[in-house]
C-alpha cells in the first residue's frame, strides 16, 4: 500500500537505526523506487549516480567492517544501497541524450551542441571539482530515494560515517571512477523514532 500523503512522507520522516529482519524488499520493487529516485535532477542531466544494493549475508558480512559504528542498521536492514558517484559519468552523455532524441524530447541539433559544449569540460575538469558535482549530485538522488522509500511505506537512514577509501574495492568497482557518497539503509522500522530540532529559518536565511 502506497503512502500518498504528502506531508506525512516528507514531515514525518526519520532516521531509522534498528529494522524488522524479517521484512525484505525485493529487486524488483527496489528497482522501481530506483527508477523514481533518479527522477532528481543533475548537472546537464548526466546521471552520476550508481547504486550497489547489498542485501545478502555474504554481502553484508563484507560491508559490516567498513562502516564504523553503524553495524545495527547493516545487521537489521532489508538492505544497504550503496550510493556512488561515476567521475566519468560524461562517458553516458551520448546514450542519455541519444535517448532524448529518439523520444521527441530533443532535436538532433540541441543535442550536439550540448553534447559538444559540455562534455569536453567534464572530460578536462579537475578531480576536485568533478568530485564536487557528483556528489552533489548523487546527494540529490539519495534524498529523493530516502522520501520515494517511504512513499512504499519503507523506512532509511542515511548513513555518511564508514571507511571511504575502501568501500568501492570491497565491492568490485575502481576506486578512482566510483567515489563512495552515501550509504542509505532500508527496511521497515523496529526502532522508537523521535523528531529531531531544526534551526528556524530566520537563523539560516538571507534577504538581499
Amino acid at each position: 500500500m502506497r503512502n500518498n500523503n504528502f506531508e506525512d512522507v516528507v514531515f514525518n520522516r526519520r532516521s531509522v537505526k534498528v529494522f524488522d529482519v524479517n521484512v525484505k524488499i525485493s529487486q524488483e520493487e527496489m528497482l522501481e523506487m530506483i527508477n523514481k529516485a533518479v527522477t532528481a535532477p543533475s548537472s546537464v542531466n548526466l546521471q552520476p549516480w550508481r547504486f550497489v544494493i547489498v542485501e545478502s549475508k555474504e554481502g553484508k558480512d563484507k560491508l559490516r567492517p567498513l562502516i564504523r559504528f553503524n553495524k545495527r542498521q547493516n545487521d537489521t536492514s532489508s538492505a544497504m544501497i550503496l550510493i556512488f558517484g561515476d567521475m566519468e559519468c560524461y562517458k553516458k552523455g551520448d546514450e542519455i541524450y541519444e535517448e532524448a532524441v529518439n523520444k521527441g524530447l530533443m532535436p538532433e541539433d540541441v543535442k550536439n551542441d550540448t553534447l559538444n559544449l559540455f562534455i569536453p569540460a567534464y572530460e578536462n575538469a579537475s578531480r576536485q571539482k568533478m568530485n564536487d558535482i557528483v556528489k552533489i549530485d548523487s546527494s540529490l538522488v539519495a534524498a529523493q530515494l530516502m522520501l520515494v522509500a517511504r512513499h512504499y511505506g519503507y523506512d532509511t537512514n542515511p548513513i555518511g560515517g564508514f571507511e571511504e577509501n575502501q568501500l568501492a574495492e570491497a565491492f568490485g568497482l575502481d576506486k578512482d571512477r566510483y567515489v563512495p557518497v552515501l550509504i542509505l539503509a532500508i527496511g521497515k522500522s523496529d526502532y522508537e523514532s523521535h523528531e529531531s530540532v531544526r534551526l528556524d529559518a530566520t537563523d539560516i536565511t538571507l534577504f538581499k
